[in-house]
């Protein structure tokens, strides 16, 4: 079926979308965002109308675009132009920025990262969202999607929320810096990651710290932060201090 509609013309794409019955249409859109030609990206633009369609069928089209396992820059060009000026649902809204998030990092593997300028465009509509958000369940959304993206230069925006967020969006930032490559978690990252571990500035909550010591322990760890890691168990309880030393020995192996 994908293969039929990665043939066909849009006018045949659009009639079939238009013409489908309704418990079938959620399987032909997620079947057009998977066949990815100009033709059904184009159909499904026209067919899609965020302001009317109804939510389930939104959302389905996003999360097929979000589970893309190799998407185009169109569909990228497609989801960022249906969020755009578009008075959504808040629900809407989240499941496409974490949609965006998740095309982004994907199209980033794909080496298009910097070459792409709609990549650049979704990154910073993430970035824009972020900086605007008011409520702590707003910004760990943004930082998930952020954490999807993956790129590089989005570090230092995640070590900041790190290290002086809530615990909720500690949480969410150290979760997003998790998923980055080994290259990735530079000497930068590392200081921050023991000053939390550590709570060399503040107090943070048990499950941060852990998330911290995490990345120590996973991106080649210095002697010196395994065995300050280890001294630093002695303190905790003893679920806490198990779990690291798990850790630990897994690191060591």
């Amino acid at each position: 079926f994908i293969q039929m509609l990665r043939d066909a013309k849009k006018r045949d794409v659009l009639q079939l979308l238009r013409k489908a019955p309704e418990e079938m249409l959620p399987f032909v859109v997620e079947a057009a965002v998977a066949a990815q030609s100009v033709a059904s990206l184009t159909a499904i633009s026209d067919f899609l109308d965020f302001g009317k369609q109804p939510k389930s069928l939104l959302e389905k089209f996003l999360y097929a675009a979000a589970f893309s396992p190799r998407p185009s820059v169109e569909l990228l060009h497609l989801v960022l132009a249906k969020l755009n000026g578009k008075h959504l649902t808040p629900d809407i809204w989240e499941t496409g920025i974490v949609a965006v998030g998740s095309l982004v990092g994907k199209l980033c593997q794909q080496k298009l990262c910097g070459l792409q300028q709609e990549v650049e465009r979704g990154v910073e509509t993430i970035l824009v969202g972020l900086r605007g958000a008011k409520e702590e369940s707003e910004v760990a959304l943004y930082l998930l999607a952020l954490g999807n993206a993956m790129v590089p230069e989005t570090i230092p925006t995640l070590l900041d929320h790190a290290e002086e967020g809530s615990t909720t969006i500690t949480a969410a930032a150290i979760s997003a810096l998790q998923r980055f490559p080994a290259q990735h978690i530079s000497s930068k990252v590392k200081r921050a990651m023991r000053r939390i571990f550590h709570e060399k500035r503040k107090s943070y909550e048990k499950t941060c710290r852990l998330a911290a010591a995490e990345i120590l322990l996973d991106n080649e760890p210095s002697p010196m932060d395994v065995i300050n890691i280890l001294l630093a168990a002695n303190e905790l309880d003893t679920e806490t201090a198990t779990f690291l030393l798990r850790k630990v020995q897994s690191s060591l192996h």
